[in-house]
């Protein structure tokens, strides 16, 4: 049997939360196709391992834990999109302090997941925290407009204590 894995940074900052809350509202209110994410699932991918089978994904979970670090702090700021305004798929918060100190976090946990012969990552790690999905076109201008008011939004800190495979 295998499972859907992936690593992350838990948001566990209230503040944060609350902007995340605020900024799924003001996005709702254009009208467009969006599909949000849930407050509790609230997280920044570090790595997407994809389906694992679930022994592999016990090894996995070890690797994750071995990466050691000193904790720190990210601040979250600013609202974009992927790919573009022109055709978004996905809406984020951006991550805009800390960013080092993730990378840091990141090339940890290739190196340690590349032992276990996990594929590295092909794109450039690009730290965000996922609000929506976009599932079609309808109401775009409108998104897009909301979303380039937002560009400066900050958000808050969240400390980075440990990362966590989840399942």
């Amino acid at each position: 049997m295998s499972v859907r894995c992936f690593v992350a940074v838990e948001c566990g900052s209230a503040e944060v939360l609350k902007g995340l809350r605020d900024t799924e509202a003001r996005l709702a209110a254009t009208g467009a196709d969006l599909k949000f994410v849930e407050p509790e699932n609230f997280h920044l991918t570090l790595k997407f391992l994809g389906e694992v089978p679930e022994a592999r994904a016990g090894e996995a979970a070890q690797a994750v834990e071995a990466v050691s670090f000193q904790p720190f702090s990210i601040k979250v700021e600013g609202v974009g999109v992927f790919p573009g305004l022109n055709k978004p798929s996905v809406v984020w918060a951006g991550i805009t302090g800390g960013v080092a100190d993730l990378a840091a976090v990141f090339e940890g946990l290739e190196a340690g997941l590349a032992r276990l012969d996990f594929d590295r990552e092909r794109r450039r790690f690009s730290p965000h925290l996922t609000i929506c999905r976009v599932r079609s076109g309808r109401n775009r201008d409108r998104l897009a407009e909301e979303v380039a008011a937002m560009a400066n939004m900050v958000f808050g800190s969240v400390n980075v204590d440990r990362v966590k495979l989840k399942r």
